[in-house]
């Protein structure tokens, strides 16, 4: 154990059994004056001015040694605000504390210094103090908290953004399928096959795809007729292009051709006269 100097007689017993207390605490940690400088932040020069009983030690201090001691810190707190009053009432009168009955009043002690910050004999390994530790913890927590919520808005943005982006490209391609189908379905898969089976019956040529004799049929139409004219023009010598059915202009221009060699006016239309010469 330490070989404590007497603490100055003049000292209130509230501040003395503080002090006791600490001195006993830093005994029963085995740790040197530089030792418990470099633990709690606080210079050796500093320790042996708080447990020499000069300088009352800082609550921050006092909760530090606590707890490299193994003590309960609020008890000992409680005895430092006690020891503070003391303090304060004493030198408001011109002495650290109040003087013990029949001692001489003592000079004046020095001001209680500022909290000192860790100098440079602490060494390398020493600590941050407990309060500036306690607040950059909850500095830290804030700055995580902050960060986590900007996280989870921007998760949710994303999410909601790619839910519509989708549900747009769904609707937009059914929309698309819904408008093709039905082309799709009206289209045949292949156009429709025609012949020419030529017979004359009654002394009328026929192609097997129209009996009529007075229909009119021009250009643009299709259908079986279309069929017909087509066929009888080919039998005529007189090429419409394909059987294909449909009145282009092809046919037309057919049609006119074989309508002027008979001395039909060449309006590319057939009608009941061109039927006429057609099956004749």
């Amino acid at each position: 154990m330490s070989r404590w100097k007497e603490l100055p007689a003049e000292l209130d017993p509230r501040v003395r059994q503080l002090l006791v207390r600490l001195r006993r605490l830093k005994d029963h940690s085995g740790l040197s004056v530089r030792q418990l400088a470099a633990r709690t932040g606080y210079s050796a020069k500093s320790w042996e001015r708080y447990l020499g009983g000069r300088s009352l030690p800082p609550a921050e201090a006092v909760a530090a040694l606590a707890r490299i001691g193994g003590d309960d810190p609020t008890r000992l707190l409680t005895l430092r605000e006690v020891a503070a009053e003391v303090w304060e009432h004493g030198k408001d009168r011109g002495r650290p504390a109040v003087p013990a009955a029949g001692t001489p009043a003592p000079e004046p002690a020095a001001e209680p210094e500022p909290e000192p910050q860790p100098e440079s004999e602490a060494g390398p390994e020493a600590e941050p103090r407990p309060a500036a530790e306690i607040r950059l913890s909850v500095r830290s927590l804030r700055i995580a908290l902050a960060a986590g919520a900007v996280a989870l808005v921007l998760a949710v943005s994303t999410a909601v953004l790619v839910t519509w982006w989708l549900t747009g490209r769904s609707g937009a391609d059914a929309d698309r399928a819904g408008r093709t189908a039905p082309l799709a379905a009206s289209a045949p898969a292949s156009p429709p096959s025609y012949s020419c089976r030529l017979q004359r019956v009654d002394g009328a040529w026929y192609a097997g795809n129209s009996r009529t004799l007075d229909a009119t049929v021009g250009y643009g139409q299709s259908g079986p007729d279309v069929v017909e004219v087509q066929c009888l023009l080919r039998r005529a010598g007189v090429s419409p292009g394909g059987i294909d059915g449909m009145f282009g202009p092809l046919t037309r221009g057919a049609v006119v051709r074989f309508q002027k060699r008979a001395g039909l006016i060449g309006d590319g239309i057939v009608g009941p006269r061109t039927w006429k010469v057609l099956r004749g």
